[in-house]
């Protein structure tokens, strides 16, 4: 999970993060850390393909979504977001929120295929280095 995330990373324009992860923040900030409420790994090929995670953050239930760039719109994401919606209904939870980075026009795709709608936007979120990229807040309401 940290080896993608950290490639997503170096890549850029599709997270708000910057700075690659440690294996230990991956695991606390999206497996198994207090603020965490679940994750799902997509596997194949001895490899991990995408992971979904959602956690407390700000009072709510957050998501976080991540695939592999060379396997994105094949599946991954609506695969990983049916075994998320399982979970979280199973954790009694009634609306995830996504925050999407606004020039990150794949990510605002997917949230908006599966069925997230806008809430907020905030046009001068900007990135650790002072880049203005804008911030659509979406949800899904599970009841």
């Amino acid at each position: 999970m940290t080896g993608l995330l950290n490639r997503i990373i170096a890549i850029g324009g599709t997270t708000a993060h910057q700075v690659p992860k440690s294996p230990e923040t991956v695991r606390k900030d999206y497996i198994d850390g207090p603020e965490c409420i679940t994750a799902v790994v997509a596997e194949g090929a001895g490899r991990v393909l995408g992971w979904q995670a959602i956690g407390w953050w700000e009072g709510d239930a957050h998501i976080g979504t991540f695939v592999d760039p060379g396997c994105q719109a094949r599946g991954i994401g609506a695969g990983l977001f049916a075994r998320t919606l399982i979970e979280a209904r199973a954790a009694g939870i009634a609306t995830i929120h996504a925050s999407i980075r606004a020039d990150n026009v794949p990510g605002l795709a997917y949230y908006a295929r599966i069925g997230f709608v806008d809430y907020a936007f905030d046009p001068d979120f900007a990135l650790k280095d002072g880049r203005r990229v804008g911030r659509v807040s979406r949800r899904f309401d599970l009841r």
